[in-house]
């Protein structure tokens, strides 16, 4: 079957960059031409196209909602640990200030050593934590379950 000839005028920048893009593919501009209309003209290429992009958007929603996920057990383990920490831990007398300072300074820097060291082996309370115990509503220990009723 003969094709059929069209002539056609177009932007001379989009002329340019048919040639080139031709040029580099080594195929013939009416080629190029032939299979850019037909991809504009064919409805399924609109739907693979929207499908790729209904695909991605669902990953990046998923990975999303694990970075809420992940933020929000930070937040409840940080709010914890403080709430813990300031119940259990009295007062300091006045006259063991510089002490109780040198020695925080020096968990501090322990801390801050076992942190990078868990970080650097790739451990994360995170990945400690489950899915499940995110689901229950509360990653309280201390807060009691309603019971049904």
């Amino acid at each position: 079957m003969k094709k059929a000839q069209l002539s056609i005028y177009l932007d001379p920048e989009i002329f340019r960059s048919l040639e080139a893009f031709a040029k580099r593919q080594g195929k013939p501009k009416s080629l190029v031409a032939e299979a850019a209309i037909a991809s504009f003209l064919s409805p399924d290429e609109f739907e693979r196209r929207e499908a790729a992009i209904a695909k991605r958007l669902d990953r990046i929603v998923r990975v999303l909602e694990r970075l809420e996920r992940n933020d929000g057990v930070t937040l409840e383990t940080i709010a914890l640990f403080i709430r813990f920490w300031l119940t259990a831990t009295p007062a300091l007398p006045e006259q063991s200030s510089p002490a109780a300072r040198a020695k925080g300074a020096e968990r501090y820097d322990r801390f801050v050593e076992a942190l990078g060291r868990r970080l650097s082996s790739g451990s994360s309370l995170l990945k400690e934590v489950s899915l499940e115990s995110y689901d229950t509503g509360s990653l309280d220990p201390t807060q009691d379950k309603a019971e049904p009723a």
